[in-house]
């Protein structure tokens, strides 16, 4: 029986993200470099299948979308309701109501797709943080304009929610943003 990260690979497939072109190649080699990001930093199953799967309902800054959100059941199949919940989050994302306040425990998130507004709690703040800094330091290693353009509001970005990301994340905003 296949494990859920190949699982979840043949789905992103299944929905394209192989043909789509992104920084570094397609779509799929994006979403795989952000797993093993994830995963070399140490984060849990859930967190590395969200990784995985992060922009399968496009994002505040990557629009197109795999699936739309109103399929989410779908893909909680494939990689389980805490991942999924996971992704949502992050593709849900309006970045400029919600990156200001993210590091505070009461920092609102707003949801790019209903405008509803909420405080999630440490832990989903945590994820969010994490699975931001593997997205964003992927494309700041392949692509030196990238890091140019938006490297240093990133480092800005990091710095403020340096309480929320595990020693390695923060190490790796040094060395790539930094460095």
């Amino acid at each position: 029986m296949p494990d859920a990260t190949t699982t979840a690979v043949a789905f992103l497939r299944d929905l394209g993200a192989a043909g789509l072109a992104h920084p570094g190649g397609t779509l799929l080699s994006h979403l795989q470099r952000v797993e093993r990001q994830l995963a070399e930093w140490g984060a849990r199953p859930a967190l590395r299948l969200a990784g995985l799967c992060h922009a399968c309902y496009g994002t505040d800054g990557f629009p197109g979308a795999l699936l739309p959100p109103g399929r989410r059941a779908e893909l909680a199949a494939v990689i389980g309701t805490e991942a999924e919940a996971l992704v949502y989050l992050y593709g849900s994302c309006d970045r400029t109501a919600t990156y200001p306040a993210l590091a505070e425990d009461d920092g609102v998130f707003q949801d790019r797709f209903t405008g509803r507004v909420h405080v999630p709690g440490a832990g989903p703040r945590r994820d969010f943080a994490e699975l931001t800094a593997a997205n964003e330091l992927d494309l700041a290693r392949l692509d030196p304009a990238f890091r140019s353009r938006w490297g240093p509001a990133l480092l800005g970005l990091f710095t403020r929610v340096r309480p929320l990301l595990s020693p390695a994340a923060w190490s790796a905003c040094e060395t790539v943003l930094a460095g």
